[in-house]
């Protein structure tokens, strides 16, 4: 009886080593996967690798390194929840064979801010002028171009940012939320969603059940109202205002128009915070916000959204009507046909004397072939603005000096 209760000791010794031992050699393994993976876009640090009988592995101080931030995302403590040591052995030894039930939970995650959190190289690049404008626009400055920073958050007393991360996922849906500490929440409940750890784009496709989300902000927005509007010498309405008009002006370059109460809950938003419930549809265009036709019948019902647990309605998107643009193609003539002062056309300036045709039609060539035409509004030292009309509006494009190889004026011929 001894010596089986000796073998029985010494078998079940070797089982825990040989689990402890195959989770951590299959774990370095799928780690560094994921780091070479990931090389174009940071730096992956797994820290230290730990595990569990009960089907958990740990990660501790483990960080991320984006190339693009000056600053890394630290996590004190990651554990990954299989449910069982079969299951977790599993899926370290094909990742494709994920568990029906799992849990992924990250304790003491840090990101602390710079002044510049985006480093030279990224900012350098400058602005795409033929993309769009962004939608969610927060002028922190006189110069509405001048939006909140990092800079901006720290000078409100945020040095960093802290929180918890949680993913559930069940046979019938997935849940996750975010936790941070000052600085708000984020619920995410997705009934019949399933995680694709091996092609992440299948995972949006996996259910076709809207998407419950629940932003709380934590009283983050109205310290930023209060802050950019003192920066931008406004009162918090008119920043609202201004704020709201960029994403005015950002659908409208997309052919779109925002209902009236979309424009007030997004004010309402920035000057107040508080709680947001969204549906949204991952999978679907603007993610499932309705985008009606003004001109067909059967309009798709409201967006479902609740702000601080009251239903909000007429929330949706409007087509714009589009604007043909006229062009007289017969008295446009081509960069270098030999002026005519009775005739007005494209004729080809140089780039150093653009601040002399401030105010003209203009036509700018980049160097990446893109060509933007509209009225120059301003030149500086370093870039030319050109401002585009956009369904009865204009929209203005900073571009580089640097980046423009062709430069003309609409006018009349000079005189020989």
């Amino acid at each position: 009886m001894k010596r089986l209760l000796t073998l029985l000791i010494v078998l079940a010794l070797l089982s825990f080593a040989a689990f402890k031992g195959a989770t951590w050699w299959l774990a370095d393994q799928r780690l560094a996967e994921a780091r070479l993976a990931l090389d174009d876009y940071g730096l992956l640090e797994r820290g230290t690798i730990g595990s569990g009988l009960d089907g958990r592995l740990l990660l501790t101080n483990a960080r991320w390194q984006d190339f693009r931030l000056t600053q890394p995302l630290e996590s004190g403590r990651v554990e990954f929840d299989a449910r069982s040591p079969l299951a977790l052995l599993t899926v370290l030894a094909d990742p494709r064979n994920l568990p029906p039930e799992w849990s992924l939970r990250a304790e003491g995650l840090g990101l602390v801010l710079d002044a510049t959190m985006l480093r030279n190289w990224v900012t350098a690049e400058g602005t795409n002028v033929e993309g769009d404008p962004a939608l969610l626009v927060l002028p922190c400055a006189p110069d509405p171009r001048q939006q909140l920073g990092s800079g901006d958050l720290m000078r409100m007393g945020i040095t960093g940012l802290a929180g918890e991360l949680l993913v559930e996922q069940t046979n019938d849906r997935v849940y996750a939320e975010l936790n941070t500490a000052g600085t708000g929440s984020l619920e995410v409940d997705w009934p019949g969603g399933r995680v694709d750890l091996v092609t992440p784009e299948d995972t949006l496709a996996s259910s076709d059940a809207p998407m419950a989300v629940t932003l709380r902000d934590g009283g983050l927005m109205r310290r930023i109202a209060a802050y950019c509007s003192r920066e931008a010498g406004l009162d918090t309405m008119e920043w609202a205002r201004r704020a709201t008009g960029a994403l005015e002006q950002g659908l409208s370059a997309r052919g779109l128009a925002a209902s009236e109460q979309l424009l007030a809950l997004y004010r309402q938003w920035l000057l107040e915070g508080g709680e947001l419930n969204l549906a949204i549809e991952p999978s679907e265009p603007w993610l499932g916000i309705p985008v009606r036709d003004p001109g067909a019948e059967g309009q798709e019902a409201d967006w479902q959204v609740a702000y601080n647990g009251a239903g909000v309605p007429d929330v949706y998107l409007e087509v714009l009507p589009s604007e043909p643009e006229l062009v007289d193609e017969a008295s446009e003539p081509s960069p270098g046909t030999r002026e005519d002062p009775a005739v007005a056309g494209w004729y080809a300036e140089p780039v150093a004397a653009a601040g002399s045709w401030v105010g003209r039609r203009v036509r700018v060539t980049l160097s990446n072939d893109n060509v933007v035409e509209g009225r120059l509004v301003s030149v500086s030292e370093r870039e030319l603005e050109v401002a585009r009309v956009v369904a009865g509006g204009e929209v203005a494009y900073p571009m580089l000096l640097s980046a423009v190889s062709g430069f003309e004026v609409w006018r009349r011929g000079r005189r020989e």
